[in-house]
């Protein structure tokens, strides 16, 4: 069977898109799914995203790892799926739509979009660092001299060691000033450093905030990839209008057989 596919990406962060309206792809089939991330087999990417019909929103949200296994909320994946629900005409310039950890407003303007992510309540306080979920789970530790940290090496046993097998995603942060801050980020899932992470950003932006590294509530993070800005509102311990704004790039489309998968 030849399908059509999109190849998408937000700040380096890179998924394979499909419009499966039709309920067309096997989606219960993990080895497909490994297969089209692959980068040496298949197409490529970090993640894999289904685009369907949903009875309460424009469209629904499915994300897969490039393991295979389907996952929680992908921010950066969530604003090219709205970058790609734009390009199908499914709405104009406003949307909401259905994820895994619920309902998401966006909109586009000036080619950036700005995603709504859930309301964060609980931060968990650590000594060397703190975990929140932002729609994933997130550990994040300040680190300094970034640019030079073993990310993959740290990453991957803070991921086994302290987390298990479910595991959570690892942001490393480094202070640049009270608005401004580098993160890189070993993901689950796909197993390495990703060039950015949509959840993990959001996740350092209300860490940085609750630990008193900044009292901004308009964060500038720099990853590899790239640049995003994430704002939002703190009321009684409740971060709130929680916004991850940046852009969502179509790279190529194409078709693939999936009987040679």
């Amino acid at each position: 069977m030849n399908i059509p596919f999109y190849k998408y990406h937000g700040t380096g962060n890179d998924f394979v898109m499909i419009d499966n309206r039709s309920l067309f792809f096997p989606k219960e089939n993990k080895e497909i799914v490994h297969h089209l991330c692959d980068r040496h087999f298949g197409i490529g990417a970090d993640g894999l995203i289904l685009l369907e019909n949903d009875a309460i929103s424009d469209f629904k949200m499915i994300y897969f790892n490039a393991d295979g296994s389907e996952s929680t909320m992908c921010g950066n994946g969530g604003r090219c799926i709205v970058s790609f629900a734009h390009f199908l005409k499914i709405f104009s310039h406003t949307t909401t739509f259905s994820a895994m950890d619920g309902l998401h407003y966006a909109e586009i303007k000036n080619d950036l979009i700005s995603l709504q992510m859930i309301d964060v309540r609980e931060v968990k306080m650590h000594p060397e660092y703190v975990f929140t979920n932002t729609g994933s789970p997130h550990h994040v530790q300040l680190v300094s001299n970034i640019a030079d940290f073993p990310v993959f090496s740290e990453g991957k046993k803070i991921r086994t060691e302290t987390y298990g097998k479910d595991g959570a995603n690892i942001n490393f942060v480094e202070k640049i000033d009270e608005h401004t801050f580098k993160v890189r980020t070993y993901e689950r899932g796909v197993e390495n450093e990703t060039l950015a992470c949509g959840t993990g950003v959001t996740a350092v932006a209300i860490a940085m905030h609750k630990t008193k590294n900044t009292y901004k509530k308009n964060i500038h993070l720099k990853v590899v990839g790239g640049e995003l800005d994430v704002t939002f509102e703190v009321e009684n311990d409740l971060y709130k209008n929680v916004f991850l704004k940046g852009p969502a790039t179509q790279v190529f489309k194409g078709t693939i057989d999936l009987q040679r998968t």
